[in-house]
């Protein structure tokens, strides 16, 4: 399973820090491929074809972290690719949520788009390792 991140904008300080380092530590349990893109015309092409699409979208399903695994495990069984997608600004519009098979939130607070990036990385990661038996903090 290939997992995508596909953010309109450029990671900036302080969040490119978080960044780097969750995909670091993701790398051995699930490597992901980051796509940034200007904008969200952009962002609607880059989606990889026939990959389950997640819309981040505030509205969206939210999950505890046991919940992330339980979601990311019954993704591998599909063995479909994932394509995460990332609004900037202003979100993500109606016609690209269009594209999404569902849509999870990270939590009801709005947050920065680039904040919303590391927070999925560092969710993905802690998903990961409750798949793997591996120690995480709760």
């Amino acid at each position: 399973m290939k997992v995508t991140i596909a953010a309109v904008g450029k990671i900036k300080a302080p969040f490119a820090e978080a960044d780097a380092h969750y995909r670091k530590m993701l790398q051995r349990h699930l490597p992901v491929d980051l796509v940034e893109v200007r904008d969200e015309a952009d962002l609607e092409r880059r989606v990889p074809e026939r990959a389950h699409v997640i819309a981040l979208d505030r509205a969206g399903r939210e999950m505890s972290s046991e919940a992330w695994a339980s979601w990311l495990s019954e993704r591998r069984i599909t063995a479909r690719d994932l394509c995460f997608l990332i609004g900037g600004r202003e979100g993500l519009s109606a016609q690209t949520m269009g594209l999404a098979d569902e849509r999870l939130s990270l939590g009801p607070q709005t947050m920065a788009h680039q904040l919303a990036r590391v927070v999925l990385l560092e969710q993905l990661f802690r998903a990961a390792k409750i798949l793997a038996g591996e120690p995480y903090h709760r």
